[in-house]
């Protein structure tokens, strides 16, 4: 039966005929989190979809510019995207060929981000909430008492910083890392260099993606902070990863 009322996060129908069997994914967290608990529907992913490791699907570029004429010749029942990662042109432009697309809100919290996954494995899929995602849930429930102040940059050549409202922004205040610049206007703030190191925040948190940070970039530009370099699928991903990134994130502030 057609599912006529279902739609997505930003309330746009999705015109699906009962749950998805040729599923392409330009979100790499959502590839990862759909394939494994809900195998063998994938049909086409992102070049950046890394996860699972052995995904075996046929790739159309990347988030910001895939090749949508890869997408429509797999002739897929359902897109998924993300309002943040994917483009609102390449939304309308799937949507005028016929393809139903699921478009996720950009989550500005963890039980955002789980909330959405439930949509879609209850709503589009028609599954079982997924233990994973039980597990998740029990982890990231409680909100540590602040421990550090950190600066969090996603960027360099500009200076790009998390701000308000991020996702990975509310995943180190429940392990009991505050953002300096999580009362600023922007979600993603653009700062100087000497702006961010006259913060006197404790710690820089760096991740190795979207910018792969490494461990001279710390003492390099922060000299008056304790660099922490962390997993960046561990910090900005949704989906399975949430279970390991918890331990693996205190560990690394310790």
């Amino acid at each position: 039966m057609r599912n006529a009322e279902l739609v997505d996060d930003l309330g746009e129908p999705v015109p699906i005929e009962g749950p998805p069997r040729r599923v392409v994914s330009l979100v790499p967290s959502l590839t990862e989190a759909v394939e494994v608990s809900a195998p063998g529907r994938l049909i086409g992913a992102t070049d950046y979809c890394t996860h699972p490791a052995d995904l075996d699907v046929e790739r159309v570029g990347g988030s910001k510019y895939p090749k949508l004429d890869r997408v429509l010749a797999l002739e897929p029942d359902l897109v998924l995207a993300n309002s943040e990662e994917n483009r609102p042109e390449d939304v309308e432009t799937l949507r005028a060929n016929g393809i139903p697309v699921f478009v996720m809100a950009a989550a500005e919290s963890v039980p955002a981000a789980l909330g959405s996954l439930r949509r879609i494995f209850g709503q589009v899929y028609g599954i079982d909430e997924p233990e994973w995602l039980d597990t998740a849930d029990e982890l990231w429930r409680e909100v540590e008492p602040v421990r550090y102040r950190a600066v969090i940059p996603v960027w360099r050549k500009p200076w790009i910083v998390l701000g308000r409202d991020t996702f990975a922004g509310d995943v180190l205040r429940r392990v009991g890392i505050e953002n300096v610049y999580s009362g600023h206007s922007e979600r993603y703030p653009r700062p100087s260099l000497e702006e961010l190191q006259k913060t006197g925040a404790d710690l820089v948190v760096l991740p190795d993606e979207p910018y792969e940070f490494t461990q001279d970039d710390g003492p390099g530009f922060f000299p008056e902070m304790r660099p922490v370099l962390v997993s960046g699928r561990y910090l900005t991903w949704y989906g399975p990863s949430l279970v390991d990134a918890y331990a693996a994130l205190r560990e690394s502030v310790r």
